[in-house]
């Protein structure tokens, strides 16, 4: 596959405080999932595929619409994973598209999405091999809004009551297995 800053650099040309704001969350979130893996040897995690994964994880947030992070886009926030699969899908990567579109909260169900009347495809979209889980936990861990700050696991956790119990027994769970 093309390095995932080629790929960051095909959607977001140029210098801008949007791409700045993506390298730096991603580059946090590959850090960490990749120091997570390193304490666990024993589940024998693909780390090329950790990095490039965590550095595309958001590659959609541009077709959003958040103006606190400088996407101007039509479409809701939450729409951005599933939106960077697409456009994973179309580079031909569709490893990488499943990380996108199972990383919003703690992974979303289809009875999630459903009973939230969430603007997404109706689908479940739950985090599935060990390196999407790990993606999605480390992820938890960081905003795009105070890029320089670590969450705590208490933090973390809190941050994913609004999407549900489920997420949060899923966030807990992989507490047991990456921490």
């Amino acid at each position: 596959m093309n390095h995932p800053i080629d790929i960051i650099n095909k959607y977001y040309p140029g210098e801008s405080e949007l791409k700045h704001i993506l390298l730096m969350h991603s580059r946090s979130v590959a850090d960490k999932a990749l120091q997570l893996a390193d304490r666990h040897p024993e589940l024998a995690l693909d780390k090329d595929f950790l990095y490039e994964g965590a550095m595309l994880h958001d590659i959609g947030i541009f077709l959003t619409d958040a103006a606190s992070i400088f996407c101007f886009g039509d479409k809701p926030y939450i729409c951005h994973g599933y939106l960077g699969a697409d456009l994973m899908r179309a580079e031909g990567l569709p490893r990488h598209a499943l990380v996108c579109e199972r990383h919003t909260g703690a992974g979303l169900s289809l009875a999630q999405i459903i009973a939230q009347n969430l603007p997404v495809p109706h689908r479940d979209m739950l985090p599935v091999s060990l390196e999407e889980q790990l993606i999605c936990f480390s992820d938890k861990f960081f905003s795009k809004t105070h890029l320089e700050d670590e969450r705590s696991v208490e933090k973390a956790r809190k941050s994913l009551e609004k999407y549900g119990e489920d997420g949060v027994r899923r966030f807990d769970n992989w507490c047991k297995m990456f921490l």
